[in-house]
């Protein structure tokens, strides 16, 4: 088999959308681990839902060279996890009468201008944006019982970013579908020149 037969694939790593969804995955795992009951279900389906969105994004790379469809599919099985996981942390919130930040709330445009690539990095954003919120409003509850909140509506922006990345490449994907021939054609392609040269 040619590379013309099965074209190069892989490469998610160097996928946008792959390096936020992993680094959603790690700060979900931290999140949980301090925030959530590890008996308990949620624990569980947030890390599952989590780690499905980076499994998801790397399988559809892989397969992008013999299946478009499947890559297609993939990809958008790792926004649906994403999209689970989005309502858990706002379920977090709710649950707990905390705040979720709106749209146009300008911590969220800062946190995505700090370009966090570590969730070390994203500890570090929401303690310093606590911080500063509590030492401008003294009514604010207490630094620790809002960390959780902060740190619930930072990973909500990531996951927004995220899926607006695999927005962007579902729509690449669709239309490499519409526009390349797939593996069977290939192959047919790929025989019938065989049997001219014979």
């Amino acid at each position: 088999m040619t590379d013309s037969l099965i074209p190069k694939q892989g490469g998610y790593r160097k996928l946008k959308s792959f390096q936020v969804a992993q680094l959603v995955y790690d700060v979900t795992i931290r999140f949980c681990d301090r925030y959530i009951n590890k008996r308990s279900r949620t624990h569980d389906q947030m890390v599952q839902a989590a780690r499905s969105g980076i499994q998801n994004i790397a399988e559809g790379s892989m397969a992008s060279g013999t299946s478009k469809k499947m890559e297609l599919k993939l990809t958008n099985v790792a926004k649906a996890s994403l999209e689970e996981l989005r309502l858990d942390y706002e379920d977090f919130l709710r649950q707990r009468n905390l705040a979720l930040w709106q749209p146009d709330d300008p911590r969220r445009q800062a946190l995505v201008a700090r370009r966090c690539m570590t969730a070390d990095e994203m500890a570090v954003w929401v303690k310093e944006i606590s911080t500063n919120d509590r030492q401008e409003e003294p009514s604010i509850r207490s630094l620790e019982s809002i960390y959780s909140g902060y740190s619930a509506n930072a990973a909500l922006v990531l996951i927004k970013v995220a899926s607006v990345l695999l927005d962007r490449q579902m729509a690449s994907q669709a239309a490499a579908f519409e526009q390349e021939s797939g593996f069977s054609e290939r192959l047919y392609r790929t025989r019938q020149t065989g049997r001219k040269k014979a």
